[in-house]
């Protein structure tokens, strides 16, 4: 929303006192866990307001403090819905429900995106679609200042989802973060972000069923992959590191009692949904591998004890009451869980009992094991982004414009927007688009066609020498006709170089197989002059490459081009030439003539 500099701000003025008392109800009305006695500290004596316009032209209004800090702002004409800023959120940190993210993203939301809902780790409960939400960044031992202000785009019953699915899409639209263009506006820009909160663990059922369902969709798999590393903790235990809970208080303290229950419960997960299916060749089974492989990753990832919510990594047999794992299996043997056999001071599981009431009845929970599968999924996906990333960083950057020419010009003309400009595919989908909606020239029996002979500017733009105007059309074809009548341009970036735009259409690369005098083969490349590259330089590269005679000469018909022939079918080693030097593979024509 403020991510560019304000556009069309007007001078500050003073408001009446009649008029800041009744901003001041608004937002009481508005917040009413405010107390009315913090009224005159967020609506203060002096208050100033300033009417603007976003860099999307949408008209809003700011309420400066006497100092010029921007208090509150409301967004659209006429608009009654007072939005705190940050700075006002600073004030009172409980003003709204939040939601928290890890510090990989805040600068992406300072950029202007929305939070997406793998970028949650936790939430207040509950909420709702086009609510108004405090963004925070996520810490393990408290509560963040909120850094952004936005709406709800989905409810938490949506974000609690996605412990079963994995949910994708929009969590909040953001309208205003810290150190944007609105923040800039105030003098106290540079001022620090208040201390972290402590956040009291819950002390009654209720308080305690809220906390987990704002644990439920934290975990850290859930996030991003560049949003694990500060949910990430040494375990007690030997093994791989594991995720730590994402919780909405600080960890709680678990018992002997509670750690015990905990790895009976992951014994009993373990029983029943790992091992129950296993073939008997995989007993005997030693106890490390049993305890390691099998009921360490089977602990529950939310740990709940007598204290409240606590940290899963603290469920170590060692802090049980049986505080190791033999005297912790035998127990298990006892209960009739496992079978052991003690074979010269070694302990190994020869047997378990999936038909045990106990395994039967288990309810499955999400587990530490999950977790670490979805990490390092999630750690696959990054690598690959990144190798895509640096592959794609070389590579030249070709896009396709295009400039309002004959009977399209009429059309821009109604639109309000620059015939003389150049626009992408998407530009000229959001022109027509919104010329269509303003006009209300969508087919009112089928929305799939568009009125084209009720608007003469649109009818002009669309209409094909030769043939009747059409009366209606599909919205595809309305784009298509429309895109065919304007000027063909082009733009080539290429790192380090200024972009160059030229006239007329792009053509991909030929690479071209021909045979000649009887058996003898030769390739051949044409159309690589707009790509940067030069017909010297390719041929000796190729020559190298491919270890055969290049040539350049003359393309038969246009003297201004060149073409370079290299001897042999050499299709993929020009191709792989022409990918190194950053062509897209999709601007990369092979073919091969057929004999005569």
């Amino acid at each position: 929303m403020f991510k560019k500099p304000v556009a069309d701000l007007k001078t500050s003025a003073p408001l009446r006192s009649s008029e800041r008392r009744k901003l001041k109800q608004r937002v009481l009305q508005s917040y009413p866990t405010l107390p009315p006695d913090e009224g005159d500290a967020l609506v203060p004596d002096g208050l100033l307001s300033q009417k603007f316009s976003t860099h999307l032209d949408e008209p809003g209004i700011a309420y400066l403090s006497p100092e010029g800090d921007p208090l509150w702002f409301t967004i659209g004409k006429g608009s009654q819905d007072l939005i705190p800023t940050v700075y006002t959120l600073w004030k009172r940190t409980d003003l709204l429900p939040f939601l928290s993210t890890p510090a990989p993203v805040v600068p992406k939301l300072i950029g202007g995106a929305d939070l997406m809902i793998p970028g949650v780790v936790q939430h207040s409960t509950p909420l709702s679609p086009d609510q108004l939400v405090s963004i925070t960044q996520y810490h393990r031992g408290g509560l963040g200042p909120p850094i952004a202000v936005g709406r709800m785009a989905v409810s938490s019953d949506t974000l609690r989802s996605t412990e079963d699915t994995d949910v994708k899409g929009k969590a909040v639209y953001v309208l205003h973060t810290w150190k944007d263009a609105l923040w800039d506006m105030g003098p106290s820009k540079k001022a620090d972000p208040p201390p972290l909160q402590d956040m009291k663990p819950p002390t009654t059922s209720e308080e305690s069923s809220i906390l987990q369902d704002a644990a439920k969709p934290s975990d850290p798999e859930l996030a991003e992959p560049t949003f694990r590393d500060e949910a990430y903790q040494t375990s007690t235990h030997p093994g791989p590191q594991v995720p730590a809970i994402a919780s909405g208080a600080n960890s709680g303290v678990l018992t002997p009692e509670d750690v015990s229950d905990c790895l009976r419960s992951a014994v009993l997960q373990a029983i029943g949904m790992n091992l129950a299916g296993v073939p008997p060749s995989t007993f005997p089974m030693s106890a490390s591998t049993f305890w390691s492989s099998y009921v360490l990753p089977a602990r529950p990832a939310q740990a709940l004890g007598t204290n409240g919510l606590a940290d899963a990594n603290a469920v170590d047999v060692k802090q049980s009451t049986y505080k190791n794992v033999k005297s912790f299996l035998k127990a298990c043997a006892k209960e009739g869980l496992i079978k052991l056999k003690e074979t010269k001071g070694d302990v190994v599981v020869s047997a378990v009992y999936p038909e045990h009431p106990a395994v039967a009845s288990k309810r499955p929970h999400r587990t530490i094991g999950d977790l670490q599968a979805k990490a390092r999924k999630a750690e696959d996906r990054e690598q690959k982004e990144k190798e895509a990333k640096e592959k794609r960083r070389g590579e030249i950057q070709i896009v396709e414009l295009w400039q309002p020419h004959a009977t399209t010009v009429p059309l821009f003309d109604a639109a309000k927007k620059d015939t003389s400009g150049l626009y992408t595919i998407a530009n000229i989908q959001d022109v027509v688009n919104g010329y269509i909606s303003s006009r209300g020239l969508i087919n009112a029996n089928d929305q799939q066609y568009i009125n084209v002979g009720t608007s003469q500017a649109l009818a002009e733009a669309v209409s094909k020498k030769g043939e009747d105007t059409p009366e209606f059309l599909k919205r595809d074809e309305v784009l298509k006709r429309i895109r065919a009548h304007m000027q063909s341009w082009y733009e080539i970036r290429v790192e380090g170089r200024d972009p160059v735009r030229m006239k007329g259409d792009i053509k991909p690369i030929s690479v071209i197989v021909k045979i000649r005098q009887g058996r003898k083969a030769c390739t051949f490349v044409t159309g690589y002059e707009p790509f940067g590259l030069q017909a010297d330089d390719l041929a000796e590269e190729l020559r190298k490459a491919c270890a055969s005679s290049t040539a350049v000469s003359p393309v038969h018909g246009k003297p201004n081009a060149l073409e370079v022939m290299v001897q042999g079918k050499q299709k993929k080693a020009v191709t792989d030439l022409l990918i190194s030097r950053g062509v897209p593979n999709r601007w990369i024509e092979c073919s091969e003539a057929k004999k005569k």
